[in-house]
Formats: structure tokens, C-alpha cells, sequence
């Protein structure tokens, strides 16, 4: 074997430039997702308001058809 030294596969400053540039990356990923979040959650709020709108709609059509219902007398309450 020979008594040189071998060189580097890496050097300190090329390691630095790579764990930068995966930050970097980790970073902008990181805020693309938070992008979708905010996104998903916008459309999650404008379902919820929908589904109260249905259900609202869903009662007051109950409410008109007990309403307009005609009772039974000879049948008991239940």
C-alpha cells in the first residue's frame, strides 16, 4: 500500500453546499404543503357551510310537512 494520503471524497465545503441546497428543498416543500393545507381547509369550511345549509333546509321541510300533515285521532301519539 502506498503511504499517500488519499483525497477526500467529499469536502467540508461541498458537504455544506449539499446539506444548503436539501434544506433549501425541505423548505420549499414544507411551504407547498402548508399551501395545500390552507387549501384543503378552505374547502372543508365551504362543505361544513353546505352541510348546515342542507340540514337547515332538510328541517324546515320537516317542520312544513308535520305542519301539513293531518292527524289521526284513533291513532296514539308516539
Amino acid at each position: 500500500m502506498s503511504s499517500a494520503r488519499r483525497r477526500p471524497l467529499y469536502t467540508e465545503e461541498r458537504v455544506r453546499a449539499l446539506f444548503n441546497r436539501m434544506r433549501s428543498d425541505l423548505a420549499a416543500q414544507h411551504f407547498a404543503h402548508l399551501c395545500e393545507l390552507a387549501d384543503l381547509r378552505k374547502e372543508v369550511d365551504a362543505m361544513r357551510a353546505e352541510l348546515a345549509t342542507l340540514r337547515e333546509l332538510y328541517r324546515e321541510r320537516s317542520i312544513q310537512r308535520a305542519r301539513a300533515a293531518e292527524r289521526d285521532f284513533s291513532m296514539p301519539l308516539q
